[in-house]
C-alpha cells in the first residue's frame, strides 16, 4: 500500500556561472551589477546542489531502513513525487518499538450519545441517529508484541492488519528520525528538509475521491472518505450524530477528540442558548413596566444634565429615552440570574466532558498515552547537548538539563511579558485614546443632541472593530515569535512543546481579545452600561466565529490548484494540489475564545449561547468539508485528552465566576435599584431622581441654571451616605456570589465521577484479557495496565543502526 508522499523539484544545477562577457563601452556601475547578478546566481546554484545532496542522503537512509520507494518522473513537469510504503517486518518491528495497540477480543459497541439512551427510553425516535456503514470494530487490546503474535486477532492477514493510521504514524516516525547531514546541526527529520526546501510537502495519501460515483454503489463499498463526506461533511447532515469511530479511523484520535469535544460542547450549549433566550424575551416582555425608563422618556426639560465637554451644551436627560429603554434588555433582574446559571453551566459542562473524555480515550485505545510513552521530538534529540540514563527504562537517551530549561523558560516569558504590554499599549493607544478622541469630537461637532450624547457609545462599538484589526495583526508577530522561544526552551516530547506554545499564544490573545471588554467595564463605574458593553462582546465575538477563514480556505485551494492537462492527474497530484493542514491549533482557539466571551461576559448579552450555537452548528459542518475536501490528509496522531485547552477551559470557567460578579455589582444597576426599592420605594419611583447628583456652587454654570450628573454625591461634591451602602453592598454581594459559586461547584466536582463505573468494569476486564494473552513471567511489565500504566511498558526502545537514539 502506498503510505505517504513527498513531492519534490528536480533542480537542474549549473555551477559554472562566473564567467561572464563583458562587452567593451559598459560603465563600471554595469558591471559591478552584473558580477552581484552572477554571484548571487552562484549563491542559489550552490544552495539547489546542497539541498539535492541532502535529498539523495535522506532517500538513502529512509530506504536502509525497510521502506520502500517508488519514483514518479513527470515529463515536463518540475515536480516530482516519491511514493513510500511500509513492508510487514518494518511494521512489525515498528508497532513494538511505537506501543501501537493489537486486538485481542471483539465487544459490542458502546452508546456515547446520552441523548440517544434518554430517546430510547421515552420511546421517542431520534432523528439525530444515522446509519453510517462500516463502522470500526470494536476490540479489548493490549500493546503489541512479536514474540505473542498468536494471541492476536488478525494477526496472519498481514495486507490488513494494521491499519492505514497506524502504518502512516510509523513510516512518519521513520522520516522523523532519518539523519540527512550533520546530527550536531539538528539535519535530522523530514521536517527540517521541508523547512530548508529540499521537498516541498510531506503527506499520507487519502483514500480515493471523496466524490460520489455516478452510478449507485452500496454504501458498504464506499470507500472512508467517500463515506465521511456523505454521512458528515455535508450540510444536510447538520441534524446528525457525528460517526466519531470513522473520524477516528480516519485522521486519528487527535482529531477525533477535537470534533468530538467540539460537537459535545455545540450540544451543551443548547440549553444555555433557550435558557438566556428566555431571559432576553422576557426582558422585551417586560420592557414597558420599567418605571425609571418610563421616567427618563417623559421627564421632557426637567433633568438638564451638565455638558459632557468645555465646549459642549447641555443636555435634557429624555434625549437618551430609546438608549434607557433598550438599556432595559441587557440589565434586569433575568441577567443576573442568566450569570449565576452559565457559573453553574461552565464547569458542570467541563465536569461531564471529563467523563466523556474518558469514555473515548480507552475506547479508541489511548487511556495510557502518556508523556512517559512519547518518544523525543527529533529535534530535541538531535540539539540535545548530552545523553543521561533514563531513571525508569535504563536506557539512554537525549538529555536537557532541567535547570537550563527553567531558565529558558523563565527568560521566555519575560519576553512574553514585554511583548504582551508592548501590544496592550501600542492596541489601546491607537484605538482607545487617539480614535476614540477623534470620534467622539467629530460627534459632538455635528450639532445633533443624539449624537451628541451618544458619542462615548458610538466610538465604543466603532472602537473595537479598528481593536480587532490591530489584534490580528500584532498576532501573527507575536505567534511567529511565540514559535521561536517555544522551539529555544527544548522541550522533549512534542506535547510538551504544544502546551508551551499553546499556552502563549493564547495569552496574548486572551489579553488582546478580552481587554476592550474589560476597559468599557471599569470606565463604566456609574453603572447602567451593560448595553455599551454588550455590543463590545457581541461584535468581537460574532466576527472571530464569522466564515471569513472559510473564504480565505477556499481562496488559497483555488490558487494552488493547477490546470491539469492530457492526462487525469493521479490520486498523488490531486492529494498534492490541496490545502496541508496546519494542526487544530486555529479551530480550538477560536471556540475557547467563543466560550471565554459566552462564560465570562454572558451578562452584557443573554443572546450569546444562541449565536454561539448557531456558529458551531455550522463549524462542525465546515471543518468537516475542510478536512475531507479540502486539506491534505495529515498525518495521524495519538491523543489522550484535548491537552492545555481543558485546563485553559477550566481557568476561564472560574475567571468567568469573579468577573460575572463584578459586571452585575458595578457594571449594572441591579444592586442600586435593590437598595432603592429596600429603603424607599418597591415600585421604583422617583429612582432616576435618587441615582442624579447636583454641580457643586463652584461649578460656573449659572447662565443656564443648576445642571444635574450620574453620582451619589452632595451638593459639595462629597460622596453621600447611599455611595458607602452602596458599595458595601457591591463588595457583600461579590463575596457572597463567588463563595456560593464556588462552594456548589465543588459539590458538582464530588459528586460526578470522572470515570464513569461502567467504564472501570470494562477496564477490569481488558486488564484480566491482557494477562490471559501475555502469562508469562518475563513478559508481566508488558500487561497493558490502563488504569495503572507501568513507567517501564513502552519506553524500553531498541537502537536503530540509522536512526537517533530516541
Amino acid at each position: 500500500k502506498q503510505l505517504f508522499c513527498l513531492p519534490y523539484t528536480d533542480y537542474t544545477v549549473t555551477l559554472d556561472v562566473c564567467s561572464i562577457a563583458r562587452g567593451k563601452g559598459r560603465g563600471e556601475a554595469e558591471e559591478v551589477e552584473e558580477v552581484q547578478a552572477a554571484q548571487e546566481e552562484s549563491r542559489s546554484e550552490k544552495r539547489k546542489a546542497q539541498l539535492a545532496r541532502w535529498r539523495d542522503k535522506f532517500i538513502q537512509n529512509i530506504q536502509s531502513a525497510g521502506l520502500l520507494l517508488e519514483k514518479v518522473q513527470l515529463v515536463k513537469k518540475t515536480v516530482h513525487y516519491l511514493k513510500l510504503s511500509a513492508p510487514w517486518d518494518v511494521l512489525v518491528y515498528y508497532a513494538e518499538e511505537l506501543c501501537l495497540r493489537a486486538p485481542l477480543q471483539a465487544q459490542p459497541h458502546p452508546d456515547f450519545n446520552t441523548s440517544a439512551q434518554i430517546l430510547q427510553k421515552l420511546y421517542v425516535p431520534n432523528i439525530m441517529a444515522d446509519s453510517v456503514p462500516n463502522r470500526p470494530v470494536d476490540y479489548y487490546t493490549c500493546a503489541f508484541r512479536k514474540s505473542k503474535m498468536e494471541k492476536f486477532l488478525g494477526s496472519e492477514d498481514h495486507e490488513n492488519y494494521f491499519t492505514n493510521t497506524q502504518r502512516h504514524r510509523i513510516v512518519y516516525e521513520i522520516l522523523a528520525r532519518t539523519v540527512y547531514g550533520k546530527r550536531k546541526r539538528a539535519e535530522v527529520g523530514v521536517a527540517r528538509l521541508l523547512n530548508e526546501g529540499a521537498f516541498k510537502a510531506a503527506f499520507p495519501l487519502h483514500e480515493g475521491p471523496f466524490e460520489l460515483p455516478g452510478f449507485d454503489l452500496p454504501p458498504d463499498q464506499l470507500n472512508k472518505r467517500q463515506v465521511l463526506y456523505h454521512y458528515w461533511a455535508r450540510w444536510s447532515k447538520w441534524y446528525k450524530y457525528q460517526p466519531l469511530d470513522h473520524i477516528r479511523e480516519y485522521f486519528g484520535e487527535k482529531i477525533a477528540l477535537y470534533f468530538a469535544w467540539l460537537g459535545f460542547y455545540t450540544a451543551w450549549l443548547l440549553p444555555a442558548a433557550i435558557v438566556g433566550t428566555f431571559v432576553f424575551v422576557s426582558g422585551i416582555m417586560t420592557m414597558s413596566s420599567n418605571t425609571p425608563a418610563k421616567e427618563i422618556c417623559e421627564s421632557g426639560g426637567r433633568y438638564l444634565m451638565c455638558p459632557l465637554c468645555e465646549t459642549c451644551k447641555p443636555w435634557n436627560m429624555s434625549d437618551i429615552c430609546p438608549m434607557a429603554q433598550v438599556g432595559y434588555l441587557f440589565d434586569h433582574p433575568g441577567t443576573v440570574f442568566f450569570s449565576i446559571f452559565m457559573s453553574f453551566w461552565a464547569v458542570t459542562f467541563l465536569e461531564y466532558w471529563k467523563r466523556k473524555n474518558a469514555t473515548l480515550a480507552h475506547h479508541w485505545d489511548c487511556m495510557d498515552f502518556h508523556e512517559e510513552e512519547e518518544p523525543p521530538r527529533p529535534e530535541f534529540a538531535a540539539m540535545a547537548p548530552a545523553m543521561e540514563e533514563n531513571p525508569v527504562t535504563g536506557v539512554k537517551e537525549p538529555y536537557f538539563p532541567e535547570k537550563a530549561r527553567i531558565s529558558r523558560m523563565l527568560t521566555g516569558s519575560m519576553v512574553i511579558v514585554i511583548m504582551v504590554r508592548l501590544c496592550v499599549v501600542m492596541i489601546f493607544l491607537v484605538t482607545v485614546i487617539i480614535y476614540r478622541s477623534i470620534v467622539s469630537v467629530m460627534m459632538y461637532e455635528t450639532g445633533s443632541s443624539v449624537l451628541r450624547t451618544q458619542a462615548g457609545n458610538i466610538a465604543n462599538i466603532s472602537s473595537s472593530m479598528v481593536n480587532l484589526a490591530l489584534i490580528l495583526l500584532m498576532g501573527q508577530v507575536y505567534t511567529a515569535l511565540a514559535e521561536q522561544l517555544t522551539k529555544w526552551e527544548m522541550h522533549r516530547t512534542q506535547t510538551q512543546y504544544e502546551d508551551a506554545f499553546t499556552f502563549k499564544v493564547f495569552i496574548f490573545q486572551f489579553v488582546n481579545f478580552y481587554s476592550s471588554p474589560f476597559y468599557v467595564m471599569q470606565s463604566c463605574n456609574t453603572g447602567h452600561c451593560l448595553h455599551i458593553l454588550s455590543c463590545c462582546v457581541c461584535y468581537p465575538c460574532m466576527l472571530i466565529c464569522s466564515k471569513v477563514k472559510a473564504w480565505r480556505q477556499k481562496k488559497a485551494l483555488s490558487s494552488v490548484k493547477k490546470a491539469q492537462s492530457g492526462l487525469e492527474p493521479q490520486r498523488w497530484e490531486q492529494d498534492y494540489e490541496l490545502i496541508e493542514c496546519e494542526g487544530l491549533f486555529d479551530e480550538y482557539l477560536e471556540i475557547v475564545l467563543q466560550f471565554g466571551f459566552i462564560t465570562i461576559f454572558v451578562a452584557a448579552f443573554p443572546l450569546a449561547p444562541l449565536f454561539a450555537l448557531l456558529n458551531n452548528w455550522a463549524e462542525v459542518r465546515l471543518d468537516a468539508h475542510k478536512f475531507v475536501c479540502e486539506y491534505r490528509r495529515p498525518v495521524a496522531e495519538r491523543a489522550q485528552n484535548i491537552g492545555v485547552w481543558f485546563i485553559i477551559l477550566e481557568a476561564l470557567s472560574h475567571v468567568s465566576v469573579l468577573v460575572n460578579a463584578f459586571l452585575i455589582a458595578f457594571t449594572s444597576d441591579f444592586l442600586p435599584r435593590l437598595l432603592y426599592q429596600y429603603k424607599f420605594d418597591n415600585d421604583l419611583h422617583g429612582y432616576v431622581n435618587f441615582t442624579l447628583a447636583y454641580a457643586p456652587p463652584s461649578y460656573n454654570y449659572s447662565s443656564h441654571g443648576m445642571c444635574r450628573y450620574k453620582a451619589f454625591r452632595d451638593d459639595n461634591g462629597n460622596y453621600t451616605l447611599v455611595y458607602w451602602e452602596l458599595l458595601a453592598v457591591r463588595l457583600g454581594f461579590i463575596i457572597a456570589f463567588e463563595h456560593v459559586v464556588f462552594f456548589v461547584l465543588r459539590v458538582i466536582d464530588w459528586m460526578v465521577p470522572d470515570v464513569p463505573e461502567s467504564l472501570e468494569l470494562k477496564i477490569k476486564r481488558e486488564r484480566y484479557l491482557a494477562k490471559q494473552a501475555l502469562a508469562d513471567n518475563q513478559e508481566a511489565l508488558l500487561v497493558s495496565g490502563r488504569m495503572a500504566h507501568s513507567p517501564g511498558q513502552c519506553t524500553q526502545r531498541r537502537p536503530h543502526p540509522l536512526l537517533p537514539s530516541l
